[in-house]
């Protein structure tokens, strides 16, 4: 609900409704900014399955908003044992053609046994959530006449009258005049290109040399092939050029899966595109049972070609800013790519709060650019990473090498203190020098 103050003397046009849109846009609504969301579907509508909140995107969602965190309190899914309350994966070896001649891994550990646990650290809530069902919650707070749907942005120009507005281009032929432009419009953000210029090397997303399978599995079929702990907790199956994950969504009625592969060049045009369940079980053919078991349960399995944002010079251009995935696409290898989208939401509607005129708007960019580029771009790089590290690519397959490194590298994206961050950004907006 807005505040009872007088509205803002501006207006925000925020391209995309997934969730980046969908969360700025209840986090400026209850500073009663005006906004108007532009969604290039017909409805709001999100793709693919489970999505990871660590304790850093808890503590967002709390301070952005009471109804966006009881949106994913309503929907996460956590580890189901309380003992691996405070476990984000299980890793062990999948790959069976890193035993040695007895069949060990490592000194009495086997292929698919656990061999030791990344913990969280923290007690500030984390949870995946089904992305579909998260989002549906978040629609619950945009009121009627907010968002405007089958606009696809095509252009952006300038007003030519002095004033500084922006108008917005869209594919069926119309316009729109605001003040101000967020884009949020993901991975193929077209407010990226236009803001960056289309020679840009960091306009369009590039691949990452990785491909995932993804697919569901009842968790009661789960539980059967693999047993209680494995497949009601979240896992890591560690292998060469290859890993593969597994975690509870649906309140623990679904096991989500998630099995990576690298390649070297990506030519199809298409970023999804299907493919047969023999070719699926020949990617993991030398892989062990546990991985054989949760490939073969696997149905209609779709292959995603992961892309990622390279770093580019600014989130900002006058009155036009990115947030979210137009900003900073990332793989999802350190599951921490949506907790960066809320900290942008955050860290956006405070400064937004504070502004009043349109000057402040662009001043609002300025401090929101200098506080959040280093920090997201930093988990797109170290993300990159870490996929070369379960793939065992980075270390080799030396465990005594990654154990520490796959412990200690979350540390700064779930420790974060986002209450220092807010006064950072405020102290940038208003003029003094930043924090080191």
């Amino acid at each position: 609900m807005a505040s009872a103050t007088s509205p803002k003397p501006f207006d925000i046009a925020i391209i995309g409704g997934g969730i980046s849109g969908l969360t700025l846009a209840i986090a400026l609504l209850q500073h009663n900014i005006p906004l108007t969301i532009y969604e290039s579907a017909h409805t709001f509508g999100e793709i693919g399955a489970g999505v990871a909140f660590g304790p850093n995107a808890a503590l967002a969602m709390k301070l952005i908003s009471p109804k966006i965190h009881d949106a994913f309190e309503k929907c996460k899914t956590a580890n189901q044992w309380p003992s691996q309350a405070g476990s984000w994966f299980t890793a062990r070896v999948g790959d069976a053609r890193k035993a040695d001649k007895d069949g060990l891994v490592r000194e009495g550990k086997k292929v698919g046994d656990a061999l030791f646990d990344v913990h969280f650290g923290s007690d500030r809530g984390r949870g995946g959530v089904y992305r579909a069902h998260f989002l549906d919650e978040l629609v619950k707070e945009i009121p009627e006449g907010v968002a405007k749907f089958g606009k696809k942005l095509v252009n952006m120009s300038r007003v030519e009258d002095g004033s500084g507005d922006v108008e917005c281009h869209f594919a069926d032929g119309t316009k729109a005049r605001h003040n101000a432009v967020i884009g949020c419009d993901g991975i193929k953000s077209a407010t990226r290109e236009w803001l960056l210029g289309k020679d840009d090397p960091a306009a369009k997303a590039v691949f990452s040399g990785k491909y995932a399978y993804r697919g569901l599995i009842p968790m009661d079929d789960a539980v059967n092939l693999l047993g209680e702990e494995v497949a009601r907790n979240s896992q890591m199956f560690f292998g060469y050029h290859g890993h593969l994950l597994t975690f509870p969504i649906e309140k623990g009625k679904t096991m989500n899966v998630v099995a990576f592969n690298s390649c070297p060049e990506w030519k199809n045009p298409q970023w999804v595109i299907t493919t047969s369940k023999e070719d699926m079980n020949a990617d993991y053919a030398s892989w062990g049972p546990h991985v054989q078991k949760i490939i073969r349960a696997m149905q209609k399995p779709d292959i995603w070609a992961l892309f990622y944002h390279l770093p580019c010079s600014t989130f900002y251009k006058g009155r036009i800013c990115l947030l979210g995935d137009a900003a900073h696409a990332t793989t999802p290898h350190q599951g921490a790519g949506a907790g960066m989208c809320l900290e942008d939401s955050l860290i956006m509607s405070v400064l937004l709060k504070e502004a009043t005129s349109l000057e402040d708007v662009e001043r609002a960019f300025k401090a929101y650019d200098e506080v959040r580029r280093p920090r997201s771009q930093k988990n797109v790089v170290t993300s990159l990473e870490a996929g070369t590290l379960y793939d065992f690519e980075l270390e080799g397959d030396d465990l005594d090498k990654i154990e520490p490194n796959f412990r200690g590298r979350m540390k700064w994206i779930w420790d974060i203190d986002l209450d220092e961050e807010i006064e950072r950004a405020k102290k940038i907006y208003h003029g003094g020098a930043a924090k080191i």
